[in-house]
């Protein structure tokens, strides 16, 4: 593991949407939607685009086991799970966790181990429509809002929250909710990516669709959620970021650019880039060595 100074060269094209049938059916009924009728094709699209992959049941398996407490949040037309440790130690302040788009608390429970052991209570963060919570769909900006409000409710509890930790899109949502005054000190940013406009394109190549329509569904999501996508981007939000601010990306993810953390580091006043090689978007969320480095640095005065 290296601390990166300078950008390198560009990696390759998301692959998020892997190959697999259910892809192409949903390739097909897409193509036909925009064909047959245009608009419903929006509303379509507009729907995939919002659906975590892979389904949720999924992962049900693969949650916290009974050594974690959830509670179910009501929040919007869905619910977050939040899940905390049985075993609290007395007035340690907590990090919370946060996982990407179709990820889920299980992902999680490395990092919770390496922050419990640094000495703070780790909460894990599902946000809606993944894991056991409720709902379909979501969005970047429903990410943002939820973080928003876990810690908003937290701190009305009396508790203090040291530090958030978010993967992926999680750390998308992050960087946005810490641009509008998120009460906390520090933030960790794994595998961000920088650019949701990019990845309507790579979704509309992926699924066949038309410029047109790829626009229409852009559209259609900034007047929902009252927000246009530029102004969730680094060179956004990151100047009015004030926290002190981990990066943490590797050099080979395939998912989201190794330059979307570099952008990131660039963006935020202070923050500094720690590069891997050879981990890929998830196996950071396990390395014993990225966990160290992200424990120090919630850690550090």
């Amino acid at each position: 593991m290296t601390t990166a100074t300078s950008s390198a060269p560009s990696a390759a094209a998301s692959n998020y949407y892997g190959a697999s049938p259910l892809i192409r059916t949903l390739r097909l009924g897409l193509a036909a939607s925009e064909r047959i009728w245009p608009t419903l094709g929006v509303r379509a699209a507009y729907r995939v685009f919002g659906t975590p992959l892979p389904p949720k049941w999924l992962n049900r398996s693969q949650g916290p086991d009974n050594h974690w407490r959830r509670e179910d949040w009501s929040y919007e037309h869905a619910s977050i799970g939040v899940y905390t440790p049985v075993v609290v130690p007395m007035d340690a302040p907590q990090v919370l966790l946060v996982h990407g788009w179709g990820g889920h608390a299980g992902q999680l429970l490395p990092l919770a181990k390496a922050v419990a052991a640094s000495g703070f209570t780790p909460v894990l963060v599902e946000m809606p429509a993944h894991g056991r919570s409720a709902g379909s769909v979501s969005n970047l900006p429903q990410f943002a809002r939820a973080i928003d409000y876990v810690a908003a409710r937290l701190i009305q509890q009396g508790e203090k929250i040291k530090a958030v930790v978010a993967h992926s899109l999680g750390a998308n949502a992050l960087a946005y909710a810490a641009s509008r005054g998120l009460p906390v000190e520090r933030l960790v940013l794994m595998a961000p990516p920088a650019s949701p406009h990019e990845f309507t394109r790579y979704f509309a190549q992926v699924f066949g669709l038309s410029e047109r329509t790829r626009a229409a569904m852009q559209r259609l999501i900034e007047a929902r959620e009252a927000i246009l996508m530029p102004l969730l981007e680094p060179a956004a939000v990151g100047p009015r970021i004030a926290q002190r601010t981990l990066v943490v990306h590797d050099r080979e993810d395939r998912v989201n650019r190794f330059e979307d953390g570099v952008a990131y580091r660039d963006a935020i006043p202070g923050a500094r880039l720690v590069a891997t090689q050879g981990l890929g978007h998830r196996r950071i969320l396990k390395e014993a060595a990225v966990l160290q480095a992200v424990a120090a640095f919630i850690t550090q005065p």
